[in-house]
């Protein structure tokens, strides 16, 4: 006999669900537009081509961090770990979290690796095109492409669900409000501005989690406490047993169905990060020797945020609901968080949720945005279209990129809501699709041998082997092929993984028959950068004065190389050696044992847990804000004498320059420049 199932109604009004769409996009907005003005003020960031795009490659490491945790904790970080944790038990929160932290972790090495060969690179497919010529050029936009459509649509399905869950708004209309926020404050300050957001962001994110995890087990009425909520856990276990679990209980990692997601969320997130410009684009904003260890940090703190939410929230379903059960469309749909929101704290609990949830699709749907944008300007424009385009135009091409790829986004979440694809659909389907291009991808920076054929054949013949498989499987297992039978874990296994290892077939094949490339990296290193002079002159500003703009000397360069050399050592030893400990060491004992947890241990997986968040709040909270404490001073006491009067006609600003670690540090020119100017220094 079927469980009762229980409906999820909304708890807040739809003028709060416009309110908070609208008015904290807005907001954003707002906020962003001070900031750009500030930073164009008092430190010169004038949203030249390379500011927009690259930040001036001056970003450091705290500020990487946050960043990489806000852009990839999308919705369906938070959503889709929740409804894992809800059908698998225990063991979903940490197969998310370790199946989708190594590819951060692993990235670093790629990060190192692509500030070394190519320094003045504005995203990764310039790499491509750099080594590899146009036909493997082309074949990798249309796949990063792919990447960032998947990514978009998951974020927009999964958080107007959610919106639409909590406060009764209208689907498609969600759809086409949350990003309109978004790209005014992308618009007017670039990379720069989903850093800062992106800052401000995981604040909101951490705050809400610690409010629910604290609610969970310590104060909440019903459970307050680890020994209560595992009781409670028990009793779900007697009421409805997990097939596949360890003696049907929701507290083990022994879990058959948990251990298939784990696979297939391990190998299709490695195409989010591995192909997702967005991240690239991270690590050529980053100073170089700060790419590293902003990577690292980014991963290892972002590894708590969906164990612990998921551990919070999704336990907590299974606590609270009594007989009657979440629909499986609506665990497809990513209501078991706000469910569990909304039973824990009530009404505060569905504002929090919904805070939450908006902060985490805006955020990472700003990292899209200049994803795309950075392609369509450098890759397809400057590429193919118009060579020679300076940097106003270029600017130009970056702002209608991300206006015109929002309205199509919009339009397509809207059309795969009608069709009944959500946000679960789509991550299980995502390595399908893109996976297939991760390894001749990574090769291009790590392997000098791999040819252009190898490079352009493996990513559509993988493509094409993948699909095979998940259609081969569904109609072998289910006999007919719809979203239900595609969207099922057997059929998503064999399509991931015939994605990601068919082409470590392929390109060994293709490059040993064709003949190795023994390529040397040195076209890589002609990438220059955009003439950003026509940008530098209406804003009447020395193009000299522009953060990263005059480049380093050469005794920094020498300087940097060694560095980077040194890290790209550093980064395979420590990120492969975490990966490890995430999915073996860690995990496998556990798993093979069947061993089911007893309440001191719950307790205590539930106290790391929490102390781990702490760890991630110091990371990518206090750290970044001491790494910029210097600036952050300089620039507020210069807004003070402006409040005052006491300041010059014309603020030139000055330059910063680079110490020998590539931080930014304070000049002596300051007095020199405002002599120049003939205006007096601060």
């Amino acid at each position: 006999m079927a469980a009762e199932t229980v409906s999820f109604t909304a708890p807040l009004s739809q003028g709060f669900g416009y309110g908070i769409i609208l008015g904290l996009g807005f907001a954003f907005a707002l906020l962003m537009i001070f900031i750009t003005w500030a930073l164009r003020r008092y430190q010169n960031e004038v949203q030249t081509s390379e500011m927009f795009s690259t930040a001036g490659r001056s970003v450091k490491s705290g500020l990487v961090a946050a960043a990489v945790v806000s852009s990839w904790t999308w919705a369906a970080t938070l959503l889709q770990s929740s409804a894992v944790a809800y059908k698998y038990g225990i063991s979903g929160p940490f197969f998310y979290a370790s199946g989708a932290t190594v590819q951060i972790l692993l990235f670093a090495t790629l990060a190192i690796e692509l500030k070394r060969r190519a320094p003045n690179a504005h995203t990764f497919l310039e790499v491509i095109h750099a080594r590899y010529g146009t036909i493997v050029h082309v074949v990798f936009i249309v796949f990063c492409l792919m990447t960032n459509i998947l990514v978009t649509a998951m974020l927009l399905t999964g958080g107007s669900a959610v919106m639409t869950s909590l406060t009764g708004v209208s689907t498609p209309a969600a759809c086409f409000l949350l990003p309109i926020g978004v790209v005014l404050y992308t618009l007017f300050g670039g990379i720069k501005a989903t850093f800062i957001t992106d800052y401000l962001h995981t604040v909101v994110i951490l705050v809400v989690i610690f409010l629910f995890a604290f609610s969970a087990y310590a104060t909440n009425a019903q459970l307050g406490s680890p020994g209560r909520v595992y009781d409670a856990l028990v009793a779900a276990s007697q009421r409805h047993p997990v097939e596949g679990n360890a003696q049907g209980s929701y507290l083990t990692m022994r879990s058959k169905e948990g251990g298939i997601f784990w696979v297939i969320n391990l190998i299709g997130n490695f195409g989010t990060v591995f192909l997702d410009n967005g991240y690239y684009n991270k690590a050529i904003a980053a100073s170089p020797v700060h790419a590293f260890p902003g990577y690292v940090i980014g991963g290892l703190c972002w590894f708590a945020i969906p164990w612990l939410c998921a551990s919070t929230l999704g336990i907590s379903a299974l606590a609270l609901e009594g007989p009657a059960r979440l629909s499986p469309d609506d665990v497809t749909a990513g209501l078991v968080l706000p469910f569990a929101a909304v039973k824990l704290l009530g009404y505060s609990g569905a504002v929090a949720t919904t805070l939450m949830i908006f902060m985490a699709v805006t955020s990472a749907f700003s990292a899209q945005l200049i994803a795309v944008s950075s392609i369509f300007t450098y890759d397809i424009y400057q590429a193919y279209i118009d060579p020679a385009a300076k940097g106003k135009k270029l600017v130009w091409i970056s702002h209608m990129s991300c206006i015109v790829y929002s309205i199509i986004m919009a339009g397509f979440a809207t059309g795969l809501y009608y069709a009944g694809v959500g946000m679960g659909y789509l991550y299980l389907l995502m390595g399908v699709i893109i996976s297939s291009a991760v390894f001749p991808g990574a090769m291009t920076l790590l392997w000098k041998g791999q040819n252009w054929i190898a490079a352009a054949a493996s990513p559509p013949l993988g493509l094409a082997v993948s699909l095979i498989a998940w259609l081969v499987t569904t109609k072998t297992q289910y006999g007919e092929l719809n979203v239900i039978t595609t969207g099922e874990n057997y059929p998503m296994l064999a399509g991931n993984v015939a994605a990601l290892l068919s082409p470590m077939v392929f390109v060994p094949v293709f490059t040993y028959v064709f003949g190795p490339q023994n390529y040397d990296y040195e076209s890589m290193k002609q990438i220059r950068r955009v003439d950003d002079t026509d940008v530098a002159a209406a804003a009447h500003v020395d193009i000299e004065l522009i953060p990263g703009e005059a480049g380093p000397s050469d005794i920094q360069s020498e300087e940097e190389t060694r560095k980077l050399n040194k890290a790209a050592l550093y980064s395979r030893t420590l990120t492969v050696f975490m990966a490890l400990a995430l999915l073996i060491l860690w995990p496998i004992p556990m798993y093979g044992s069947s061993y089911v947890f007893s309440k001191p241990f719950f307790t205590g997986w539930i106290v790391v847990g929490i102390l781990w968040l702490f760890c991630t709040l110091f990371g990518v909270v206090i750290f970044p804000l001491w790494e910029g404490r210097e600036s952050i001073i300089r620039v507020a006491r210069m807004m003070a004498y402006d409040m005052v009067g006491v300041r010059p006609a014309v603020y030139r600003g000055r330059k910063a320059e680079a110490d020998a670690s590539g931080v930014e540090t304070p000049t002596e020119q300051i007095g020199e420049k405002a002599k120049e100017a003939d205006t007096p220094a601060y």
